[in-house]
């Protein structure tokens, strides 16, 4: 395969992280004004660094390893680094990946609904053909896919964010001007970041044409900004009215509902209809890699892409009749303790061992 150009093969895994990140709640502003919005705007702002500054420590040192040991599924990468151990990541993974297909089809059986009228249940078909589609494309379609939809995504985040500064730029500027940054902001971040480390294993397989150090570490650094960036217009947009924000099960509704500009808001619509696609792809492209390593190394895969990608898209739509509200709050945090003990933690401590072992820049020994 052909080496990509420096730019793509740095910004491409940072586009992919934002991707298969913004999911449901984040790009609904559910979980901004959950995790950030109820430390006051500024407070928010400043939770959303730390969070951003996670992501980028974390996304530094994987993908520094993932390089230096070739390990491009999330498979591969926790067997190098907990051993035996490594099976409990696959609990967790398996954890994460129903609860995230859960909060995607749950917000586009709404999203749909609340568009057209139509039933739920076209929604979570839409959704599920989407996946499958893009699953079966491959890997560089997926790629081409995420990075290319982050660009769309950023863009008409942008425009939602000027569209709220024109018509609400003083209660928003007031909003900051109080200065209002309550206690545990900083803790706020970081457990919001932990809600999301598993994703930073989902994306392995954008790093293989990574070529040296500085590169693995300069595209983990801009992977933390690029998951970030999309919660900051969200968050200065809550701004123009915090309270109503943190009361709505989906903070942007409540606030196009004042902004009365209906073609922006099916266009943000649409937008967001693509990240769910994207997020549900991403989680389940990295279980087949999984699968696909583990199972399939010597036989074709072929026959059984899409019965993975209709079964766990399936599992996803049952467990969606929870709701996305008890979905984001009683479901992430049993599993983001998992993952911060299982992944985060050995990765910037053992992990960061191996890494210097193995040589500066050089492969390991076999």
């Amino acid at each position: 395969m052909k080496k990509r150009q420096k730019r793509t093969r740095l910004l491409t895994p940072g586009l992919v992280f934002q991707s298969v990140l913004i999911g449901g709640g984040y790009g609904t502003g559910a979980e901004i004004a959950r995790y950030f919005g109820s430390y006051g705007l500024l407070g928010g702002l400043l939770g959303l660094g730390a969070a951003a500054a996670a992501w980028a420590l974390l996304c530094a040192v994987t993908f520094e390893f993932a390089r230096v040991f070739r390990s491009y599924d999330y498979g591969s990468l926790m067997h190098r680094l907990l051993g035996r151990a490594g099976f409990l990541y696959d609990l967790c993974f398996y954890a994460m990946l129903l609860l995230v297909l859960g909060v995607v089809n749950a917000t586009a059986a709404a999203m749909i609904h609340a568009l057209t009228g139509l039933p739920s249940w076209t929604g979570v078909a839409l959704l599920s053909a989407g996946v499958v589609f893009l699953v079966l494309k491959g890997t560089e379609t997926i790629e081409k896919a995420l990075s290319l939809w982050a660009y769309l995504l950023y863009a008409v985040y942008l425009l939602f964010l000027a569209a709220v500064f024109l018509r609400f730029g003083n209660a928003i500027a007031s909003e900051l001007q109080k200065g209002e940054i309550a206690r545990g902001w900083f803790l706020g971040g970081l457990r919001y970041a932990s809600y999301n480390l598993i994703c930073v294993s989902m994306i392995l397989y954008t790093l293989r044409d990574l070529q040296t150090r500085r590169e693995a570490v300069t595209c983990g650094v801009l992977a933390g900004i690029l998951g970030a960036a999309p919660a900051l217009p969200l968050l200065l947009a809550m701004g123009c009215d915090l309270p109503a924000a943190l009361a709505s099960e989906t903070p942007v509704t409540a606030i196009f509902q004042r902004l009365h500009i209906p073609w922006l808001y099916i266009l943000f619509e649409i937008v967001l209809f693509g990240t769910l696609v994207e997020t549900a792809a991403g989680f389940i492209k990295a279980l087949e890699d999984r699968i696909e390593r583990s199972l399939f190394r010597n036989r074709s895969f072929d026959l059984a892409q899409p019965l993975i990608a209709g079964g766990v898209t399936a599992s996803g739509s049952c467990v969606s009749t929870f709701g996305l509200t008890q979905l984001i709050d009683k479901g992430y945090g049993a599993i983001c303790y998992s993952a911060l003990f299982l992944f985060a933690l050995p990765m910037l401590t053992k992990g960061t061992g191996m890494i210097r072992r193995s040589g500066s820049y050089g492969n390991p020994q076999k």
